[in-house]
Order: C-alpha cells, then sequence, then structure tokens
C-alpha cells in the first residue's frame, strides 16, 4: 500500500513539476518596490512589507517580475497557476513543432530503370511532405571497386528530382555506402 502510494506521488511530481525561477514573497530582498495589483493596476513604489501584507490579504503570492529596474517591480498574483499556465503553453508549442524525418532510400549501382523511377517517384512524395531523404548506394562485393557507376546514379537522381528538392550533403563514400542528402526546396 505505501509503496503504491510513493510511486503515485513521484509520478505526481514527474507530470506537474513547477521550476520555480522569479523570486517570490520572502524571497524578494529589495526594500522598496513598485507593486502592480492582480488586476493589473499601478498601485506605486511602497515599502515590500507593505506589499507582502497587500499580497497576503488577498491570499495570492507577491512575485518580482522585473528585478533589474530601480525600483524593481512586484506583482501580486496567484504563482502557482501563473507557473501552471506557462507550462501548459509550452506544451502546447511543442505539439505544434513538426518533427522533421529523415527518410532513407538504397539503392544498388546497378538499378534497373523501372526500379530508378519508382524510387525517385518515393523520393519526391517524401520531400513533398516536408522530410528529408537519405539516398544510400551499397557497394556490395567486387561493385566497390567502380564507385563512379555509384556516384552517377546519385547524380542522376539529384537531375530526376531537382525541381523539388536541394542537395544537402554531395555524394560521400563511406567504407561500402555512398550516400545524398536532399531537402525539400524552399
Amino acid at each position: 500500500m505505501f509503496n503504491w502510494l510513493v510511486t503515485k506521488s513521484i509520478f505526481f511530481l514527474e507530470v506537474f513539476y513547477i521550476k520555480q525561477d522569479l523570486p517570490i514573497n520572502g524571497q524578494i530582498r529589495a526594500k522598496e518596490v513598485q507593486l502592480i495589483s492582480d488586476d493589473g493596476e499601478k498601485l506605486g513604489v511602497i515599502t515590500i512589507n507593505e506589499a507582502l501584507d497587500k499580497a497576503e490579504d488577498k491570499n495570492l503570492d507577491l512575485v518580482l517580475v522585473a528585478p533589474n529596474v530601480n525600483p524593481p517591480v512586484c506583482k501580486i498574483m496567484n504563482y502557482g497557476k501563473y507557473k501552471f499556465e506557462q507550462a501548459k503553453k509550452e506544451k502546447e508549442a511543442k505539439k505544434k513543432q513538426k518533427a522533421l524525418e529523415i527518410k532513407e532510400i538504397r539503392i544498388t549501382p546497378n538499378i534497373e530503370e523501372h526500379d530508378f523511377g519508382f524510387k525517385s517517384k518515393n523520393a519526391k512524395k517524401f520531400l513533398e511532405d516536408g522530410n528529408k531523404v537519405k539516398i544510400t548506394v551499397r557497394f556490395r562485393g567486387r561493385e566497390v571497386n567502380n564507385v563512379k557507376a555509384g556516384e552517377s546514379v546519385l547524380n542522376k537522381f539529384i537531375d530526376e528530382l531537382s525541381e523539388v528538392a536541394v542537395v544537402e550533403k554531395n555524394p560521400k563514400l563511406e567504407g561500402r555506402n555512398m550516400f545524398i542528402m536532399l531537402a525539400k526546396k524552399a
């Protein structure tokens, strides 16, 4: 029972961890502050004790929002709610980001014309979807002695996809593989 409770509370802490980066309440070291109320009204320059009393009367936190001005600016707000909404906004921003994928197409140096057409059509579709395409030529056995054939196949791909793609990395030989990277034209 206790072990389950500890596991659940650790999970809760991981999900709703609030990183505190603004000084609040007793952490504020200034003697006088310019105070902004919870509804955005400027209350003027007052001592830190008066500001803390006003925040306590409203059951809210006193948060230092601009420490580098003279006098520092503090705002009365619900700090926990503020941080929760900030985390929520960051999470939404991450959801809207599109993860860039690299699609790989593997070929051999002696690829047939039909296979070449099929692979180039797939590469074009991947590029139009916004992905990068890595085209790899695999050399098997003695094919590695004739890297010019593989390079010519890759150049043929570059020519075929030149209207939708731009070459990000030129043909490069690594071991028994030669590859290029293509990205969508801007």
